[in-house]
């Protein structure tokens, strides 16, 4: 039986050159380019993180809550520091006590842990607290005070450090808590979801970056006067939902609206409005601080903000501009309407009914039916006919013997 070769002995140092290798291998899967590309979801944690708001990313594993941080850090030009929660105990967010020299006149003072220390010496920063959802209860009650008054132990964060937190869905979370009604309710709540298209042409070499949102300085006094205008328009005739806590376990573990997160959304609209961004950017913030029923109130309120007044509509019939929109035209046509009925005066009548027929000529003519048909029931003993309201009455008579037809079709229909 022959003997067998011996393998012949390796080079010195091929471990090492192959390592080197590696790291050549690993420098050119690193060497990726950007390109710009609008981002919904950044551009609204930017304006959450502007306006100085704690944020909770929600989101799968994986799905890219921690590259968004770095992205946005880097952006922003500032220090991220990073603090897994659930792997911490309530003493590092609420102070370790430390005994001086005469505790019984100096007191007990309770230290914070060294990554406060940092931030509070660099004076900004983005402290980013990962894996909320796996914190204990212990750890979140202790969190209250970081989040909310930026105390950690005895030491105040300064005011330009920003609170960004990442949790995930207890479903998919490691030994998932959900999170306390106080906790919760200090943060604005953002879906964070991936983007097929990113996520393939950034593994092919080229990922996006993101253009941020700038305010306006010239839009700033307007923006605050439109946010309390709209929040406290729609409490002032919806005061149940001023603090409505939900009934579910895991619904008070998200957004929902108090006194504490209209506050925010305020704060959020204005600091959106000065902006300039989009309305979807505008739903995730105000969405994100209220909840959705709350929420998708308030966005719908906004648009009724956009409308003229009803007076200056008045006021001058021929050259006012509706909206472009059946639903917000229709809107604009009720209010005058009802500002007619509220104070009824000929002139304001015969305003009114020039301006159905403006609405008549440039919009939809079913549009004026119902407004026209409560302004004719406005009129008192005396009032003159307008000549306007002969233009007005074919589209009138045409839309009801359309609304009859209908109605005949639809029944004979059914006798079928």
């Amino acid at each position: 039986m022959p003997l067998a070769t011996p393998h012949a002995a390796a080079p010195p140092h091929a471990g090492a050159s192959q390592l080197g290798i590696a790291d050549e291998l690993l420098a050119l899967l690193r060497d990726t380019t950007t390109e710009p590309r609008p981002d919904t979801q950044l551009e609204a944690l930017t304006l959450a993180v502007a306006a100085d708001l704690p944020v909770l990313l929600w989101g799968e594993p994986g799905i890219g809550k921690t590259a968004a941080l770095t992205q946005l850090a880097t952006a922003l030009d500032l220090p991220l520091t990073t603090v897994i929660a659930s792997v911490h105990e309530p003493s590092d967010f609420a102070g370790l006590p430390i005994v001086g020299d005469d505790p019984a006149e100096r007191g007990v003072p309770m230290a914070p842990p060294d990554w406060a220390v940092r931030l509070a010496r660099a004076g900004r920063g983005l402290l980013f607290l990962d894996e909320l959802s796996t914190a204990a209860p212990a750890v979140q009650a202790a969190l209250l005070r970081l989040v909310l008054e930026r105390r950690v132990g005895a030491l105040r964060l300064p005011p330009g450090v920003r609170i960004v937190a990442a949790a995930n869905p207890r479903s998919s979370a490691a030994d998932g808590w959900e999170l306390s009604p106080p906790l919760a309710n200090r943060f604005v709540h953002l879906q964070w979801t991936h983007d097929h298209e990113v996520v393939v042409r950034g593994l092919g070499g080229t990922w996006p970056r993101a253009t941020l949102p700038g305010l306006d300085a010239r839009r700033l006094p307007e923006a605050v006067d439109f946010a309390r205008r709209a929040v406290c328009g729609l409490l002032a005739a919806r005061p149940g939902l001023t603090h409505r806590l939900p009934t579910g376990e895991a619904n008070r573990g998200g957004a929902w609206p108090s006194p504490r997160s209209w506050e925010m959304t305020l704060r959020l609209i204005a600091f959106a409005t000065a902006a300039g961004s989009s309305r979807e950017v505008l739903s995730l913030l105000v969405r994100g601080a209220v909840g959705d029923g709350p929420g998708l109130e308030l966005l719908a309120s906004l648009e009724r903000l956009d409308l003229p007044d009803p007076e200056d509509l008045l006021a001058d019939p021929a050259g006012a501009s509706l909206p472009e929109r059946g639903d917000l035209r229709q809107a604009a046509l009720d209010a005058v309407v009802a500002a007619v009925r509220a104070r009824p005066d000929e002139s304001r009548w015969n305003a009114a009914w020039a301006l159905l027929a403006n609405a008549l000529e440039t919009g939809a003519p079913d549009l004026v039916v119902v407004p026209a048909t409560t302004l004719a029931s406005l009129r008192r003993e005396g009032w003159e006919v307008p000549a306007a309201i002969e233009r007005l009455a074919g589209a009138v008579s045409l839309s009801r013997r359309a609304d009859i037809a209908a109605a005949r079709s639809a029944a004979g229909g059914g006798g079928r």
